[in-house]
């Protein structure tokens, strides 16, 4: 288009003055660290604190969730970098890989998602042994924990994080915890768990649930205040189970447990239960979105010598929250996305729209393929 026109949407959209080639995008990106980026992120959760479009996606005790987990984004044999982490195979060869902890805000029920800060799990100056997912997580909480505490926020995590020092570092920065909460890891607290029970002195609440052809029945169990070990240092949490069954054949549908540090009752037991099965969503509306529905994340955009992965990785979520909070405000392009369904269509709607037509705005895109799907907002 700029051959043909003397300028293109490159121009007018993204306000470039000269068309940069692949490999110069590349080379102008790898040294710039992703740190530089990262306050993209706490400005837009505060312009949706300040709008009260966060008030929406509190949940019980008035809590926001916030689901971590980490993700690999890159892997290769050959290709890597001084950020790189590594794993020998089984035949010995090494695979080099980049990931990364997700932070998102959930809702049980809401299929929006709101990526926070990512930290990169990379080698650590000074550390000898390779960082982990949580290692990531607890420089999380030492950067960002304050912050979300003053918000009243709840962390949510599977059993790798349900451990002694992250549960006592969550209390200290005042976070509340909904962590996953196995028997394989936790042996000492499900021998008391056992105890409790073979005295029963479990508290219980059974729910029956009509499906529309037969009736699951949830079985809840708990307790509060067991240490997580048997440890002088172990925190003192509170214990919850759900099983379900399907009522006329018996079958274990589902069967999970977690720990907290919410007083757990008859009156609060499913709601908190609710919030902690929310946890599951950084990966199925979080993760998997950004690697099957269009956003490529373990495509390799180039890796560079530097920063160039993280930093891709870092446009790439934020890319993906501000589509988020699009389809929260924007009653056209919530009514676009609406109509197209897939995210893929809609990006590639956008990629030939750009190709063969000329606009001054993106409003004025968005009217386009508004229009043209003979829309209305209501």
């Amino acid at each position: 288009m700029q051959l043909r026109k003397g300028r293109s949407n490159a121009e007018r959209l993204f306000d470039l003055e000269e068309m940069p080639s692949d490999n110069q995008i590349r080379n102008l990106l790898d040294p710039v660290d992703p740190a530089n980026v990262k306050g993209m992120y706490r400005h837009i959760f505060v312009e949706m604190e300040d709008t009260g479009l966060l008030e929406g996606y509190r949940s019980y005790g008035q809590q926001l969730l916030i689901a971590v987990d980490g993700t690999e984004y890159f892997s290769s044999k050959k290709i890597h970098c001084e950020q790189c982490n590594q794993r020998v195979l089984n035949n010995g060869e090494t695979r080099y890989f980049h990931s990364v902890l997700t932070p998102v805000i959930v809702q049980p029920g809401n299929e929006h998602v709101l990526a926070l800060e990512p930290e990169f799990i990379v080698p650590q100056d000074g550390q000898e042994k390779q960082d982990c997912e949580m290692n990531a997580a607890k420089r999380w909480v030492d950067q960002y924990g304050a912050f979300y505490a003053r918000r009243h926020a709840t962390i949510l995590g599977d059993d790798l994080f349900s451990r002694s020092p992250f549960c006592l570092q969550l209390k200290g920065a005042h976070l509340h915890f909904i962590l996953v909460c196995k028997p394989d890891s936790h042996v000492e607290l499900y021998q008391t768990v056992a105890f409790l029970a073979a005295n029963q002195v479990l508290g219980s609440k059974v729910v029956r649930r009509w499906m529309g052809k037969y009736a699951e029945i949830d079985t809840y169990r708990y307790t509060n205040q067991v240490a997580l070990y048997a440890t002088q240092e172990a925190p003192s949490v509170n214990w919850v189970e759900l099983t379900t069954t399907r009522e006329d054949t018996g079958d274990t549908l589902y069967k999970n447990a977690w720990i907290s540090d919410f007083e757990i009752r008859d009156t609060s037991v499913e709601a908190i239960v609710r919030d902690g099965r929310a946890r599951w969503k950084v990966e199925n509306e979080n993760n998997n979105v950004l690697k099957t529905k269009g956003y490529h994340l373990e495509h390799n955009f180039g890796h560079g010598s530097q920063h160039l992965a993280a930093l891709l990785l870092s446009l790439n979520l934020l890319a993906f929250l501000f589509h988020t909070v699009l389809d929260l405000v924007d009653n056209q392009y919530h009514a676009i996305r609406q109509k197209l369904g897939r995210r893929q269509t809609f990006f590639q709607d956008l990629e030939a729209l750009l190709r063969y037509f000329e606009f001054s705005t993106w409003d004025q895109v968005l009217e386009f393929m508004f229009k043209g799907l003979e829309l209305d907002t209501g």
